[in-house]
């Protein structure tokens, strides 16, 4: 039996600032294959290439992944500033719908970084462009210089909700993380449940209220060294078992392939 299919959503990338490709990094493809036990599978994610609905015929779950360019303000009602930084509408025309029927439906999804802000976004959330720049706020952006290891090092602690879902989950009210993202969660909107806060005050986990299923997302980036943190290992186990429940359910009941 083949292990059950996680689309891992790319980002449209330039090569020597000419040859257009999508790209994931492969540590997303290490975490899915080898903590989740999932088969990864790389998503152009580009309403030219592909549709939502065909996506989640052969998908049983995936992977919103951390990327440079960010949700365009458009989709919650703001006009773009030099401050958003750079966009990729293509990806906003997938994943925001995708996440919708996926809650719906109850198909999982696991958001990281951009895909956290992407999964608040599309249920009705507002952002901050540059978290920074507010008063009282940290820094949450990757470090300009050091190794990956540095980079990636964890550099803050996340509160959860008491008795919450990620309390529940990761068996502690309060873990340490990485930060490299510069946006954050400014309003929340009705179905997000914002579950976990950085000492800031910024919002660093969540997931949405009533969906039947695995619908978590986090702000920091858990795919780096999955297989040995005690915070990524739990998260990518359970959204793999999640996954696998999906496909078996699926199959068994042939109905979902077209509900």
């Amino acid at each position: 039996m083949t292990r059950p299919v996680v689309g891992i959503i790319g980002n449209q990338h330039l090569i020597n600032d000419t040859y257009e490709v999508h790209a994931g990094g492969s540590m997303n493809s290490d975490a899915v294959a080898n903590v989740s036990d999932c088969l990864p599978l790389l998503i152009p994610a580009d309403p030219r290439f592909v549709s939502v609905d065909e996506l989640m015929e052969v998908c049983d779950g995936f992977l919103l992944t951390g990327g440079r360019p960010n949700v365009h303000p458009e989709e919650y009602g703001e006009a773009p500033t030099p401050a958003h930084g750079d966009f990729d509408r293509g990806r906003d025309a997938i994943t925001l719908p995708l996440v919708r029927k996926c809650a719906e439906r109850g198909q999982p999804f696991f958001g990281v970084c951009r895909g956290f802000q992407e999964v608040a976004v599309a249920f009705g959330s507002t952002l901050h462009p540059e978290i920074r720049d507010l008063p009282g706020r940290d820094n949450h952006r990757m470090p300009p210089d050091g190794t990956l290891e540095e980079k990636f090092a964890l550099r803050h602690t996340v509160t959860f909700s008491d008795g919450g879902v990620f309390h529940r989950l990761l068996g502690a009210r309060e873990v340490m993380t990485n930060t490299l993202h510069g946006q954050g969660v400014c309003c929340a909107g009705e179905r997000v449940v914002i579950d976990g806060y950085a000492p800031d005050g910024t919002p660093e986990a969540a997931y949405i209220r009533d969906a039947p299923g695995f619908s978590l997302s986090v702000q920091w980036h858990p795919e780096w060294n999955a297989a040995n943190d005690p915070v990524s290992r739990p998260l990518f186990t359970a959204f793999g078992d999640a996954v696998r429940r999906w496909a078996e359910e699926r199959r068994a009941t042939p109905m979902l392939r077209s509900a």
